[in-house]
């Protein structure tokens, strides 16, 4: 970024709120849980209805307006989703601010995304085909390809680049997934299904009213793009790349490391192969299940026959089958810390792919294909939680054998699959439902698209679970833990003296580095304190004696229960 850029990011406007050395709840829970949530809902909304919106309320899987259309676009546009996150890491990996190298892109990212949010949705309803196939292929891209990437490859950056204590990172990567998953279940599986399916999707006579349909999107948007930003604002202000300030504390000077070097470090190593092809399959299962369920839960339980009763459906489904992610939150760290990162993957999503089975016995039975879902949901919660705190040891491994960090590459190679299997999952969906002889206006669908939306909704899932656990068994990362901590200290002790300076331990650095920070906000506090008695004319001295006196009465409080 250039001087200006540099200036502004160290301006009071852009300064972090995070402070603390260490990571600490207020960081968790507003940069790592609430920040991203918000951030999430709406594409979370979109992974699930976006293309129902696109198929029943434009469309456009309606042959004889769009053709292959709704088939092509979302996959061609995986390879500028692709461009995209590979740019954006390259970014990433060229800049330097005193907020740090990601961060800074996460508040570009803020009104990208919600421009892009609301052309999504801004598409011409009485224009020609011709037409709405120009804007929705421009404003797809501009989503997915553009906006989107700023925001997620920076964010997905995060975890590895907020501190080097593993018990922290796992903390954090925690929140960070947790973010991700309950965006999905309470906004896409939840929210929607049970109060707004109807609004979003009008019925009149079992036909939707694409016009009245066509408006109400509309007014949801315009909620999705505020919600979003404030999201991505609050990220941003309550994060801190702790690791990124180290090599700039310390005065090591940082090469600007090649694209094509960066790319060989990386996959000469087995470990960021077997990290990367576990996202693209977990992703792309999760993200074609997504994209079926409404079409499963309107088209394939018994007794449903109206998009509100679609909705109750969906809704009660995404409560019973978010139920086990949320308790995984709790439960996912320990059974880490007992089995180890890897080891507690394996086992959980071979126990993932053995419950799944239960909802083949009847496709129709509402009951028996939750059953399936819940024993599915309960395997994967080591993989929704730890995976990330995984890739952050694959990333440390990479710099200590080659002596350079490359989260830019990999976070944008990461970043293009959690987004272009977006694309490329509804591409499918599309292709299948058009060959199939899918007709939102039918009242029940025929064979051939029952058993398509079979598939898409249980069973690619469970097949790409199946050959993660079998990829996942080479991944032995975490024995080199330790010797790749020391091995990326000795790296910055020899740096630090090669440029002159003085080397400070990092224990005794982080001390110093908290004592430091606890004097800023001591002084910030008495600066604040005594504005806030010139302006009510009262005594400075006699309100710092309350608050001192609180204070040790407060410490006092604290020891006796320490104690006791």
């Amino acid at each position: 970024m250039s001087q200006s850029s540099s200036r502004f990011f160290n301006s009071p406007l852009a300064r972090t709120k995070i402070t603390s050395a260490n990571v600490k709840p207020r960081e968790m829970l507003l940069g790592y849980f609430v920040g991203p949530f918000c951030a999430f809902i709406s594409n979370a909304i979109f992974g699930s209805y976006l293309n129902r919106y696109y198929s029943d309320v434009l469309g456009w899987t309606d042959t004889a307006r769009f053709g292959v259309f709704s088939a092509m676009l979302p996959i061609i546009s995986v390879i500028f989703v692709i461009l995209g996150n590979l740019v954006v890491g390259r970014l990433i990996d060229n800049t330097r601010t005193p907020q740090g190298k990601a961060r800074p892109y996460l508040l570009l990212s803020a009104p990208l995304v919600a421009v892009a949010i609301a052309l999504l949705f801004l598409t011409p309803e009485s224009g020609s085909p011709m037409m709405q196939m120009v804007w929705i292929a421009v404003s797809y891209n501009l989503y997915y390809a553009v906006a989107y990437p700023f925001f997620y490859t920076a964010h997905s950056s995060m975890v590895a680049l907020s501190t080097r204590n593993s018990g922290h990172r796992g903390m954090l990567a925690t929140f960070s997934n947790a973010s991700g998953v309950a965006a999905v279940g309470i906004g896409a599986s939840i929210l929607v299904p049970t109060f707004l399916q109807s609004f979003l999707f009008v019925e009149h006579d079992g036909v939707i009213d694409q016009a009245a349909s066509y408006q109400n999107w509309r007014i949801v948007m315009v909620a999705l793009c505020a919600v979003t930003l404030c999201g991505i604002l609050l990220e941003y202000y309550f994060t801190r790349e702790r690791i990124t300030e180290e090599n700039m504390k310390l005065n090591i000077k940082e090469e600007k490391i090649p694209m094509l070097q960066q790319l060989k470090g990386c996959v000469s190593s087995k470990y960021w192969w077997i990290i990367i092809l576990y996202f693209l399959l977990f992703q792309f299962g999760g993200l074609v299940k997504n994209g079926s369920m409404s079409y499963y839960c309107r088209w394939m339980f018994d007794g449903v026959a109206t998009e509100a009763a679609a909705g109750a459906a969906m809704g009660t489904l995404g409560l019973i089958g978010g139920l086990p992610t949320a308790i995984g939150m709790v439960l996912a760290w320990p059974i880490a810390n007992k089995l180890g990162k890897q080891r507690s993957v394996v086992i959980g999503l071979a126990i993932s792919v053995l419950g799944g089975l239960v909802s083949f016995i009847d496709l129709h039975n509402f009951v028996l294909v939750c059953a399936g879902i819940i024993l599915k949901g309960i395997g994967s919660i080591p993989a929704m939680y730890v995976t990330l705190a995984l890739l952050s040891d694959v990333l440390d491994h990479l710099e200590a054998r080659n002596g350079f960090r490359s989260d830019g590459f990999t976070m944008s190679v990461y970043g293009a699959i959690m987004v272009g299997m977006t694309g490329l999952g509804n591409g499918i969906i599309n292709a299948l439902l058009t060959v199939s002889g899918y007709n939102a206006a039918a009242a029940a669908q025929n064979a051939a698209v029952q058993g398509m939306l079979a598939l898409c909704f249980l069973g690619i899932e469970l097949v790409c679970y199946a050959a993660i656990v079998v990829l996942m068994l080479f991944l032995k990362v975490e024995k080199h833990v330790k010797e790749d901590q020391a091995v990326i200290l000795e790296h910055q002790k020899a740096a630090v003296l090669a440029a002159g300076g003085q080397w400070i331990e990092p224990n005794q650095r982080l001390r110093m580095e908290q004592e430091e920070a606890e004097r800023a906000a001591e002084e910030a506090r008495k600066e604040e304190l005594r504005a806030w008695c010139a302006k009510k004319g009262l005594s400075y001295d006699d309100e710092e004696a309350k608050y001192q006196k609180k204070l040790s009465e407060k410490k006092a409080k604290a020891q006796a229960r320490k104690k006791k």
